[in-house]
């Protein structure tokens, strides 16, 4: 190992083992349950200096700091260290005891203020103290703090300044759920989505860089959002580009979405979540790195060369095989680090902050998800998302309805085709408990893949199992589709492959808003060349269309369905739906001089306006589309012919379902004659978190709205307006 001394003289100098860890209190500090030390250095060929960390949980105890007994009594509690602060820099001051008050009490402001109103509860409580020690050590806005997805941000919001309307939460003219631009200047990115913090950490850090800023960039992501490619895609960047970037990995053990299976919480999956558990830091590596990189600016020339053979030895030999993984992305690694301690998250936060030129740093820290509220700590989903709840027991106060969800009704339906065909498959991105995946994975546990927070990844993944005669269903939230749009045109489409897609709350979603809103799939599925888009009007027609794709094994083909419950329609026998004719719409209701063609759940909006108008006694068609694509020519036509009013109706974005059937009435003539015909459609902008109902009549979706329409275009008087309540 002669040729390692000499690198260690040439490029760093050595350590000893009295020697501190430039980011810790002392040489041995101890994390709870998790123990950093610093091995001995006692000859050329021993182990390198690095972070050593024992397998003990490390939540494993309680901070001995918190002494006090929370009250999650359900009245409102009394926080008197948290009334003294508006905004963080009233916290700039105050001492680590006071913090860990301020903890306690912003819990209790968190859990008293959810059971009120719904949302997002145990992701804010794992991240309290995180939050608190951000906020006291950086300095915000100037300092940019990233959430990733955001749902986690509600101690963020308590903090700068929207305490006092957080009962609006999720609320229509409310705070939003998430991080939001333009509801305060604290909330540096907006999010919703998985994994972009990163990139735009970096994007921002690079920015601050060509200006001549001097401010921190922090991006905050989970262990599960981790699962994502664009993540490594960021790091990958981050680690060439060497810019000042602060990365804190919240790493609980489980992703932050509704994907825990029927027996109980589901961790990441992936190599990563194995790995996170076995990461060291090695010290020597990165400053033979830096002082590697510093001799290669000053010499040139070969230099880089001989620096990149030198940095490939140096892996091999000091990180070995368990060199950090992030590490060899080009990042420092600190970690791990108990997120529960506020005294060591502190100390830390300001040993990086000081640091003039770290590059990349990424700070691993151990959280647990619903951390200080008992209820939470034992749920099997670790009260995730929540309705109103009973603050003291964690009961939630859920409205029982006579029937299931459509997500409900398509797992049932697609278990119901698996009995029968054991070349079915399912396949979600860490969404199990959302799309109903959870339930299918309990009875078929070996035809259930989930893949993490990887849309792209599932999409091309379903189009391999396809190619070997597989029957793959590919069940993804509208909104998260769009991530992996390239891949449903280039690997599946382009090659006419199976796949089968399952799109989720589609159309407006409520209290989640506008990142996940499912407005444009119908627009950017309905314009592949091979895709069948289709959409059900009810439950039953959801079933019948999981057997219609079930059937469909020459071309890809997909279906939509909304957030919510169904109407209460007779379902077919066993939930074993039977094939639609593909292209082959229906009449529901025969009228004479109006037609509403819908498209999807909105047509019970069509009937109810039929009813409004029946009572005025205009006679009233409505049809039910089923396909966007291909659609029903010989039922257009009909429509056409037989009435002077042609509606059509959609809970979508511009260009889908309306727009296909605008193209078929002018190609084939259709608009040449009488024919007065209105597209009803989502407007052509994002509409904000409320409820589904208060979202549906802002965007004039509404059986009053269609109704009203109806009665613009036969030239009736106000007075109808009037009768009909309109």
């Amino acid at each position: 190992m002669a040729s390692c001394g000499v690198l260690r003289t040439c490029f760093c100098p050595t350590l000893s083992s009295q020697d501190r860890l430039p980011f810790l209190p002392n040489s041995k500090s101890k994390y709870n349950s998790v123990m950093i030390t610093a091995a001995q250095d006692n000859n050329a060929a021993s182990v390198d200096k690095h972070t050593m960390v024992t397998s003990e949980k490390p939540h494993g105890r309680r901070n001995p700091r918190l002494t006090r007994s929370l009250n999650f009594s359900g009245e409102k509690p009394s926080t008197p260290v948290l009334d003294t602060i508006n905004y963080p820099i009233h916290m700039k001051n105050l001492s680590i005891g006071e913090l860990e008050s301020l903890a306690g009490e912003v819990r209790e402001e968190i859990v008293y203020t959810v059971s009120k109103t719904g949302g997002h509860l145990s992701s804010s409580l794992g991240v309290t103290e995180l939050t608190i020690a951000l906020h006291h050590v950086f300095n915000a806005p100037d300092d940019k703090i990233i959430w990733d997805v955001g749902h986690q941000a509600y101690a963020h919001k308590i903090l700068t300044g929207r305490r006092s309307r957080m009962n609006t939460i999720r609320q229509t003219s409310g705070l939003a759920g998430f991080p939001k631009r333009d509801e305060s200047i604290y909330d540096a990115f907006g999010a919703g989505h998985s994994s972009t913090s990163i990139s735009a950490g970096l994007g921002m850090a690079i920015g601050r860089d060509l200006l001549g800023k001097n401010n921190h960039v922090i991006s905050v992501i989970g262990d599960g959002a981790m699962t994502a490619g664009q993540a490594y895609e960021a790091m990958n960047n981050a680690g060439y580009l060497d810019s000042n970037l602060i990365i804190i990995l919240n790493d609980n053990g489980q992703v932050s979405l509704p994907t825990a299976t029927v027996d109980g919480p589901a961790p990441p999956v992936g190599a990563l979540s194995k790995a996170l558990t076995n990461l060291q830091s090695s010290r020597k590596f990165r400053q033979l790195r830096e002082a590697a990189k510093g001799l290669t600016k000053k010499v040139g020339g070969q230099a880089h060369e001989i620096a990149a053979k030198v940095d490939e030895y140096m892996r091999g030999m000091v990180g070995g095989s368990n060199a950090c993984l992030f590490e060899e992305l080009g990042l420092y690694y600190i970690g791990p680090v108990d997120g529960h301690n506020l005294e060591d998250l502190v100390h830390i936060l300001k040993k990086v902050q000081a640091m003039p030129a770290p590059g990349p740093v990424l700070i691993h820290i151990i959280t647990e998800k619903g951390k200080g509220y008992a209820p939470a700590e034992i749920a099997a989903d670790k009260m995730h998302g929540v309705v109103k709840f009973e603050a003291m027991s964690g009961k939630q106060l859920k409205v029982k309805s006579k029937t299931l969800s459509y997500t409900q009704y398509f797992a049932e339906s697609l278990i119901a085709e698996a009995e029968r065909d054991e070349k079915i498959v399912a396949i979600h991105a860490a969404m199990g408990g959302g799309t109903g995946l959870n339930l299918f994975q309990k009875r078929f546990p070996e035809r259930c893949f989930d893949v993490g927070i990887a849309e792209q990844h599932a999409v091309t993944f379903a189009a391999g199992l396809a190619t070997e005669g597989l029957k793959p269903f590919c069940a993804i939230y509208s909104s998260f589709l769009q991530r992996g749009f390239d891949q449903v045109a280039h690997d599946v489409d382009l090659q006419k492959l199976p796949v089968r897609f399952a799109m989720d709350r589609a159309g407006v979603v409520g209290a989640d808003g506008p990142t996940h809103c499912g407005a444009f799939d119908t627009t950017f599925m309905a314009c592949l060349p091979n895709m069948v888009v289709m959409a059900p009007s009810c439950e039953s027609e959801l079933m019948h269309m999981v057997a219609t794709a079930a059937a469909i094994d020459d071309r890809p083909s997909c279906f939509r369905y909304p957030r919510g419950n169904g109407i209460g329609y007779i379902l077919p026998q066993n939930n074993k739906g039977t094939p639609l004719e593909i292209g082959r719409g229906r009449v529901l209701k025969e009228g004479s001089r109006v037609a509403i063609l819908g498209y999807g759940t909105i047509v019970q909006n069509c009937l109810a306006a039929a009813k409004h108008l029946q009572v005025i006694g205009i006679s009233v068609t409505v049809a039910d589309a089923r396909f966007c694509k291909p659609l029903d020519g010989d039922l257009i036509r009909q429509l056409v012919k037989e009435h002077e009013v042609l509606i059509t109706v959609e809970e979508g974005s511009i260009g889908g379902f309306s727009s296909h059937v605008s193209h078929f009435l002018a190609l084939n003539g259709l608009l040449d004659g009488k024919l007065k015909w209105r597209p009803m459609m989502l407007p052509d902008r994002y509409i904000n978190h409320g409820s589904q109902r208060e979202q549906v009549e802002e965007a004039g979706l509404s059986s009053r709205h269609i109704a009203a329409t109806v009665l613009s275009l036969i030239g009736e008087n106000k007075d109808s307006l009037h009768l009909l309540k309109l």
